[in-house]
């Protein structure tokens, strides 16, 4: 293919426009040619004509002058509009004048053709200089690829650059994950955007190359991409995302007629269509599976590749990292949650679960190598579950904010659709309703974390944290979503093994989920006919009632900036005061039964241990009875001994039987078998007699959560909701305190010496752990002033309660170049929407809008918004918003085209 004169000048790259034009023509004809081979044709279109005005330049095999290729042309993933990233490799010896003949006959051309030209010109070692001081550079070059010209001197630059870059990665990582999250705070994910960066955002191309250059670095594994694989075809589930993003790259540049990174509403039904996926919310959802796929293994990547870092200089000397026992079968090593050594994953159902409960209350990774292997060998649970898988499951999204990493890889590693099948169908699921950020999957795991906040306000927290994760399962199956999620949970309460009644409860919390909001603001809440209605749609069920009030706020905070406002806040409120005043109030809580063995047992005195397998709750589940003499601080004692065994208590019941407590431990031991009884007894005669085993206690968890061997220390576990005490009047004589709090390793021994330090006697205890939440009951002797005694209760169990660590606030959107408040949504929505995604489906009557604005406001108010300014006039927000994107149309493709003296000159970057 030859230059020849016409519009573009003598030796224009004309007839590489015309055969472009002519390839992109047949792509969107009735013969049109796949994504992958049009870029493979594309490639060798511009690598002929590079070839051939290369020779006639001057640019031979002895010439001591090379073209090479870098960006998309390097990795021959060449888009319809791309730019040409070119660089021209000279030896010292070669004259200026040369070099600056070859140069221009090849700029030149495609210059006068409007082809875009990233170009440089350089030797080996000036190029391989660059390469070390920009590392947008050395990115660039690590895809290098000769075309024409003197081989030899390509594969110095390759060689040269790949060893360098090998060399320095050490000192280059930081910057490479520095730049990459900056990349993704200008970007953001593609998976939530209403206009995805298919090539800056998080999970999108830039991602899979910067595993390439980790890769090149021999700190990860190769990462096989459409275009490097035989025939197109993609190797993994990587691949396979990379190569989706680059189709609709590639039907976005031919639609669109120009460089375009980010889809846009216009366009996507129409690269839907041309792709044979569906419709703007079917592609929405490719694209939000493939952003998520890429960019777990973008922090697999990166972690994978800072754990493998040569260690150098005093770091040499240190002793590899010790393994810590997180649970059963689940160890910390070396910053990540990993499978003891002698862990059974294809024989232990419940493993899966353990390791992501370990995980979320840890707030650490789980590795790579132990999520593959549970892929590959570890079983969904039997139904019923096991109770303590089923408690495990509980406190993975009882952790709040550290679930949802957990769920994403869970979910990216196929672990988490053997958990809950029923997930497939919202799996990355766009909302249809442009106030949702989220996609409905999202969205799920996000209203879980938020109800973990409120685990404590609500008498079922379990339940609470379960519900909001199923409320919208029901979502993309058509019809009522709340009645289908209704059967849905009931399916999954039902596999699970949760008792009736439980079952019930939960269905009705999936089914009601939009009673509250509804009712609250649309409906007058003066009437009491109002009140009876919602009562008697609940059944009058006061814990129900306490439950959707927790998930209304949940489902409102994870919706989207400004849903949950002071407004909404108090019209629910409301309802649930009123609606609280017409239903049972809620009985105090009693003692438990002693069984009669026990209590003969406990009757001849002396102490006693004894520990049986609850083979009803699990294979590492087990009970313990502990029979010792009915003193103050018995009970701490006990606790701290079974702490200091490794045992974390589930559940425990405190009686006396005559002059001897009798205590009743469900226990799991962190790691490994219980201790053998006799050693248990020892330890607790020893506690008797003075030994201070809650001191022992504290010092243990202080080593726990301090280094080892120069290692990170360990994240201390953290409660995603602040604790709460409520009074009860017991007996005569005494007082009833129920401690709700977020769930640690010798909270029990903790609370309970508090108490003793504080002077207070413990008639009686009942503790349960729901989830990641535990409501221990105690009931307290009141010798004198019951007020001092409360007083003095509180602030010592206050102390040793764990501190609430909630999620850090949503920043809101902001506002778009038409003026609206908008927030990230899948494609399509934003511009269907001109209400303020703060208000969007609240009512418009007058007097409803009056207190709508005497409440919360918009985050960020614009002119445009009717529920911030609402004396804008409506039929003027066209023509401003005409004008609006008048001005922000891009100029036409003549007037970007770069000319010879406006073209960048650094061809050394990532491009295509």
């Amino acid at each position: 293919m030859t230059g020849s004169d016409g519009p573009g000048g003598p030796g224009a790259a004309t007839e590489l426009v015309a055969a472009r034009a002519r390839l992109l023509d047949r792509a969107g004809g009735a013969h049109r040619i796949d994504p992958l081979t049009l870029r493979a044709s594309l490639a060798d279109l511009a690598e002929v004509w590079l070839a051939t005005h290369g020779a006639a330049a001057g640019i031979g095999p002895d010439s001591g002058l090379a073209l090479v290729a870098v960006g998309g042309l390097g990795r021959r993933e060449l888009l319809p509009y791309s730019d040409f990233d070119l660089l021209l490799i000279h030896d010292h010896g070669i004259a200026p004048e040369q070099v600056t003949s070859a140069a221009e006959r090849i700029w030149y051309p495609l210059w006068d053709a409007h082809i875009k030209l990233d170009h440089a010109v350089r030797t080996v070692p000036e190029a391989i200089r660059v390469a070390a001081s920009d590392l947008t550079a050395a990115l660039g070059l690590l895809d290098a690829r000769h075309i024409v010209g003197d081989e030899e001197i390509t594969n110095l630059l390759i060689s040269g650059v790949r060893k360098q870059w090998r060399a320095d990665i050490r000192t280059r990582v930081d910057d490479l994950v520095d730049q990459a999250r900056e990349r993704w705070r200008r970007s953001g994910e593609i998976a939530h955007r209403a206009e995805p960066d298919l090539k800056n955002g998080r999970g999108g191309m830039r991602d899979v190359q910067l595993l390439q250059a980790l890769s090149l670095a021999q700190l990860t594994d190769g990462i096989p991409t459409p275009s490097g694989a035989r025939n197109g075809a993609a190797g993994n589930d990587l691949a396979t995302a990379y190569g989706r993003l680059l189709d609709v790259r590639t039907e976005l540049h031919r639609i669109s007629g120009r460089a375009r990174d980010s889809v846009r509403a216009q366009e996507a039904d129409e690269i839907g269509a041309a792709l044979r996926i569906g419709d703007r919310f079917d592609l929405a959802r490719t694209i939000s599976d493939s952003g998520r796929t890429v960019a777990y293994a973008v922090d697999v990547g990166i972690r994978t590749a800072q754990n493998a870092l040569p260690r150098r200089g005093i770091s040499r000397l240190r002793r590899p990292p010790v393994r810590r026992p997180l649970a059963e079968g689940v160890v910390e090593h070396a910053g990540e949650v990993t499978l003891a050594r002698d862990a059974r994953p294809d024989r232990d159902q419940g493993l899966t679960v353990r390791v992501a409960a370990a995980a979320a209350a840890s707030g650490l990774p789980m590795s790579a190598s132990t999520l593959a292997r549970l892929a590959d060998v570890a079983p969904a649970p039997r139904s019923p579950w096991p109770a303590e898988t089923v408690a495990d499951f509980l406190a993975l999204l009882g952790a709040g904010r550290g679930a949802v990493p957990v769920i994403e890889a869970l979910d990216r590693t196929g672990l988490w659709g053997r958990l809950l099948p029923e997930w497939g169908a919202v799996r990355d699921l766009p909302p249809r309703d442009a106030v949702h950020t989220w996609t409905v999957d999202r969205h799920l795991v996000e209203t879980a974390a938020y109800a973990a906040n409120r685990a404590t306000d609500v008498a079922r927290p379990d339940l609470l944290v379960l519900g909001a994760l199923l409320h919208d399962l029901g979502k993309g199956r058509g019809g009522d979503h709340s009645a289908i999620g209704a059967e849905l949970a009931e399916a999954v309460a039902d596999r699970m093994g949760l008792h009736p009644a439980d079952r019930a409860l939960l269905a009705a919390m999936v089914r009601h989920h939009l009673l509250l909001p509804a009712v609250a603001t649309r409906r007058d809440l003066d009437d009491p006919a109002t009140i009876e209605a919602v009562a008697d749609k609940l059944g009058r069920d006061p814990v129900l009632l306490e439950l959707l009030h927790a998930l209304a706020e949940a489902d409102s905070l994870a919706t989207g900036p400004g849903v949950w406002g002071d407004w909404k806040s108090r019209l629910i409120g409301e309802l649930v005061r009123r609606t609280g005043r017409v239903l049972a109030g809620e009985p105090a809580p009693e003692p438990a039964h002693v069984p009669a063995d026990i209590a003969a047992l406990a009757a001849g005195g002396g102490t006693h241990v004894t520990i049986r397998p609850a083979a009803a709750l699990g294979p590492h589940t087990f009970t313990v009875t502990v029979v010792g003499p009915d003193r103050r601080g018995v009970l701490a004692r006990m606790a701290a001994v079974l702490a200091l065994a490794g045992l974390r208590v589930q559940k425990a019941t405190v009686a006396a039987v005559g002059e001897s407590a009798v205590n009743t431990f469900v226990v799991v031991p962190v790691f490994g078998d219980p201790p053998d009884p006799s050693v248990v007894r020892q330890r607790l005669l020893a506690a008797f007699d003075g030994a201070d085993v809650l001191a022992e206690l504290r010092s243990r968890e202080r080593a726990a959560s301090g280094t080892v061997d120069g290692t990170a220390p360990a994240p201390p576990l953290r409660a995603a909701a602040p604790p709460r005490l409520r009074w009860f009047d017991g007996a005569p004589g005494t007082v009833v305190l129920d401690v709700r709090a977020g769930d640690t390793p010798g909270l029990l021994a903790r609370v309970a010496g508090a108490l003793d330090d504080a002077g207070l006697d413990v008639r009686w205890a009942k503790v349960a752990t729901l989830g990641a939440t535990v409501d221990d009951v105690f009931c307290l002797s009141v010798p004198g002033d019951e007020a001092a005694l409360r007083a003095r209760a509180e602030a010592a169990v206050i102390a040793v309660l764990p501190e609430a660590v909630p999620p850090a606030p949503r920043r809101a959107s902001r506002p778009d170049r038409l003026g609206q408040c908008s927030n990230p949504s899948p494609i399509g929505l934003q511009a269907r929407s001109r209400t303020c995604a703060a208000r969007a489906g609240s009512p418009t009557p007058t007097s409803t809008r009056r207190r709508a604005r005497s409440g919360s406001r918009c985050s960020r108010p614009t002119s445009r918004c009717p529920w911030c300014a609402p004396s804008w006039p409506a039929s003027r927000s066209g023509p401003r918003a005409t004008r609006s994107r008048r001005r922000s149309t891009p100029r036409s493709r003549s007037s970007r085209s770069s000319t010879r003296n406006s073209s960048r000159s650094s061809a050394a970057r990532p491009g295509g």
